[in-house]
């Protein structure tokens, strides 16, 4: 039986669906959650997922954090589980408080969206331990609040402990501060990040690579790197 992973859709979540997607091409079991709900059904990890959850009001990811199914998310991240957080769903993880720090409005205050070079800075966590540390890979980028910010004290803690999961490479493209793409818990089962990894797990609807147009599959690793943490503990 494949390990079944749940997507929350959240109102306003966009790429619930790809996550769905991304999973199963991986050879997971993709199953869908309600932010209203109090049930995770079981599931073996969670994936939150990208889009303007509540509409972005008050701050993005700021109401999706207290929606009732987060309770059990963040029960379901402490007790273990991996979870992932994809662009609107790293701003749920960061105001859940399960990931430290910020994201504000891109530096040059416009909406992004382009293939992004990111470099895999830690290769030990739950979703990303099928990538080579300081591997270099191509994943869509598409927000307006991107900016990753903290303060002196939490920054020089991320980057002593090694918890910088994702840097931007060749380009900032939002004003991250160290160029931070995403991060991973101490533990290493909870990983968020801006870039859109399900974009980027199917050829011919990927990110262009210079093998071929819209080649790119970056991101099915982080997909299947879940399952083999979870079909390993089985």
């Amino acid at each position: 039986m494949p390990a079944r992973i749940g997507v929350v859709t959240f109102p306003g979540s966009l790429d619930d669906r790809d996550a769905q997607r991304a999973i199963r091409i991986a050879g997971g079991e993709p199953v869908a959650l309600w932010h209203g709900d109090h049930d995770l059904q079981g599931v073996d990890a969670i994936v939150l997922p990208g889009g303007f959850s509540y509409g972005d009001y008050l701050r993005p990811g700021a109401i999706s954090a207290i929606a009732p199914i987060m309770a059990e998310v963040i029960a379901a991240a402490n007790s273990g589980m991996p979870v992932l957080g994809i662009c609107n769903g790293f701003q749920v993880l960061v105001e859940a408080h399960l990931l430290p720090g910020g994201l504000i409005r891109n530096a040059h205050q416009q909406f992004i969206c382009r293939d992004q070079r990111i470099v895999v800075e830690n290769a030990d966590t739950a979703w990303t331990h099928e990538y080579a540390p300081g591997e270099e890979i191509v994943i869509p980028l598409k927000n307006a609040d991107g900016g990753y910010i903290a303060n002196d004290e939490t920054l020089k803690r991320l980057e002593g402990e090694g918890l910088v999961a994702f840097r931007y490479a060749g380009v900032n493209p939002n004003g991250s501060l160290n160029d931070i793409a995403g991060l991973t818990n101490e533990r290493g089962n909870v990983v968020g990040l801006m870039p859109h990894p399900e974009h980027a797990v199917e050829p011919g609807f990927g990110p262009d690579m210079p093998e071929a147009m819209r080649s790119g599959v970056d991101g099915l690793r982080i997909f299947s790197s879940a399952l083999a943490v979870i079909t390993a503990r089985v």
